[in-house]
């Protein structure tokens, strides 16, 4: 029989993507999580905390390999010990397992946009690259998931903001489980690769798209991201010419999740001129 596969972070949006697909592919599963969660016939619940160690040996006992999805974004000192400490922590623990492969889950750009998030995430693919188990390192663009959140929290305020030439390369969770998936059954690569979407989109172009899919109406604000982080953001540092990438768009994603576009286009500030949101 096939080793389970441990998969931390697993009620994130990411982790029930790749729950799903490794389910589907017919490996033994083993989903980590700090809260109790509903039994299940395809699917292994344990609970535990990297940050603090508590059900991480017994979660890690017997497993072929690990994906690393456990985090915890812009919590100022608990993102750090989820990211860093506890990835150190549990890096440990597999290998007084005897684990084989960890699978470590990052951002495109960490190493080049001056961003706290973003160092920490740098800080924590030393910790796997130099830690004791043989690893792989798999940068990931923004969730499309991700980019929708965002837009439905700027409109909610009355407007969507932006910088016109900051481009990214929005990724579907769907794709990266794929990935995930494959890159687990290849074993470590102990290498950092990147994975995102089939293509780049300014700002403006994704904010619109949005807009016409939702049917939601709001001026786009010429809002220009300043200094380094600025910089940094419309150097393309989002973006990688890597392949494989994914094979769903943004457009694609909007319109499984919406159906048909609902308006036109959206409002633009009657004064904005040059960079506005794309």
């Amino acid at each position: 029989m096939t080793s389970p596969v441990l998969v931390t972070g697993a009620t994130g949006m990411l982790g029930r993507a790749v729950i799903a697909r490794l389910v589907a592919a017919g490996t033994p599963v083993r989903a980590l999580s700090r809260g109790q969660q509903q039994p299940s016939a395809a699917v292994s619940w344990l609970t535990g905390d990297v940050t603090t160690g508590a059900g991480i040996a017994r979660a890690v006992d017997g497993v072929g390999a690990i994906i690393h999805l456990a985090s915890a974004p812009y919590r100022r000192g608990y993102t750090r010990e989820v990211e860093v400490h506890g990835t150190r922590r549990l890096l440990e623990e597999a290998a007084a397992a005897n684990v084989a492969h960890l699978l470590y889950t990052s951002i495109i750009g960490c190493d080049r946009i001056p961003w706290g998030y973003f160092r920490t995430k740098t800080e924590a693919e030393r910790v796997v690259a130099s830690g004791p188990v043989p690893a792989s390192i798999l940068r990931l663009g923004q969730f499309h998931d991700f980019v929708d959140q965002t837009f439905h929290s700027l409109a909610r305020a009355g407007l969507l903001v932006g910088d016109r030439r900051v481009l990214a390369q929005p990724v579907d969770t769907a794709d990266v489980a794929e990935r995930i998936h494959a890159a687990t059954r290849a074993g470590p690569s102990s290498r950092i690769e990147e994975f995102a979407g089939p293509e780049v989109l300014d700002l403006r172009l994704a904010a619109e798209q949005w807009s016409t899919a939702t049917g939601t109406r709001r001026y786009i604000l010429p809002v220009r991201v300043r200094g380094k982080l600025g910089k940094a953001f419309r150097a393309g540092h989002l973006t990688t010419s890597a392949a494989p990438r994914g094979v769903r768009t943004w457009r694609g994603y909007l319109s499984a999740r919406y159906g048909e576009p609902r308006s036109s286009s959206p409002a633009t500030h009657p004064h904005a001129e040059g960079d506005h949101l794309g």
